[in-house]
């Protein structure tokens, strides 16, 4: 029987080497198979060769102490992803979890921002304040690339093509993208940079696009903050984050009749599914889009003009 500790080493080498995963996301997955280890030692159950009905019993001794479904849906792809590597390394010969049910998830979509309200955002922006053109820049950016707010804070001079029209994101597991820039996020960022050029970044942030007022790279929270406060001042009467601009960007790529592969692309998802939960479709316009593409509407059309 293999040794169960040099098992759980190798799942993080596995998760941080190979996976590419964040030393958060690596220690949010070895607490979810920690969880599954516990209570498989308190029924006795072998952690190499588990029966169905234990993932049954472990998802319902979850939702007994207040697990909810979104909740509960993520510990289970923790513990999946760890008997995917056990069968990955040949520790056992077929996935326990093949045919588990994962609880659905609710949908709950962010609210969405309209152009017009993404320019009242801009339009409360103190640009005489020195920090002005830096926080229009920023509210341009999450806006016109749809990044993460990881990703902007992240963002590095060197990872910016402006002449070309691109920019180079790291996203999730250091996968890195090209994203496209429009002119209107062009334009500011070199308003910014003529700011940006008159401070001296702190040492080791010299290459950050974004800097804070302290003049170290930008943090999430920072970027949190200075949204809510440009909400506030817009008089906009949404829940507004980061996010929301990310997700009004791609809801406006669809409706503006983007293929949804681009815009998977273009946010980063490794799955097209995530991009179909994530996106606020109009049904109506959607069944117009296929009435419209499908082969037997194409043929019963030809053959009405005919």
């Amino acid at each position: 029987m293999p040794d169960r500790a040099k098992t759980l080493r190798r799942y993080h080498q596995y998760l941080k080497l190979e996976k590419g995963f964040s030393d958060n996301t690596c220690d949010a997955y070895q607490r979810d198979v920690e969880k599954w280890l516990s209570f498989a030692a308190d029924g006795g159950i072998d952690l190499f060769s588990p029966a169905l009905t234990d993932f049954h019993s472990f998802s319902a001794a979850l939702m007994d102490v207040g697990i909810q479904a979104t909740s509960l849906s993520r510990i289970l792809a923790g513990v999946h992803s760890f008997y995917l590597f056990l069968t990955m390394t040949d520790q056992i010969e077929q996935d326990p979890m093949e045919l588990l049910e994962f609880p659905k998830k609710p949908q709950h979509l962010p609210d969405v921002l309209t152009v017009e309200e993404v320019d009242r955002l801009e339009a409360a922006i103190d640009l005489s304040n020195p920090w002005g053109h830096r926080n229009k820049a920023i509210i341009e950016v999450l806006f016109s690339c749809g990044l993460r707010v990881s990703e902007l804070c992240n963002l590095k001079l060197q990872d910016l093509y402006l002449d070309e029209g691109f920019i180079r994101v790291e996203g999730k597991g250091s996968k890195q993208r090209l994203v496209p820039i429009n002119d209107s996020a062009i334009k500011e960022l070199k308003l910014w940079f003529l700011d940006r050029a008159g401070i001296e970044p702190k040492h080791g942030c010299e290459d950050y696009v974004f800097l804070s007022n302290f003049k170290k790279n930008m943090s999430r929270i920072t970027v949190f903050h200075i949204l809510k406060e440009l909400v506030e001042q817009a008089g906009i009467q949404k829940t507004v984050s980061p996010h929301t601009l990310r997700h009004s960007f791609a809801t406006a790529l669809l409706e503006g009749g983007a293929n949804l592969r681009a815009i998977q692309a273009m946010l980063g998802h490794e799955s097209i599914a995530t991009t179909q939960i994530y996106l606020h479709t109009d049904t109506r316009r959607l069944r117009e889009e296929i009435l419209e593409h499908h082969p037997r509407e194409i043929y019963m059309r030809s053959r009405r003009k005919g």
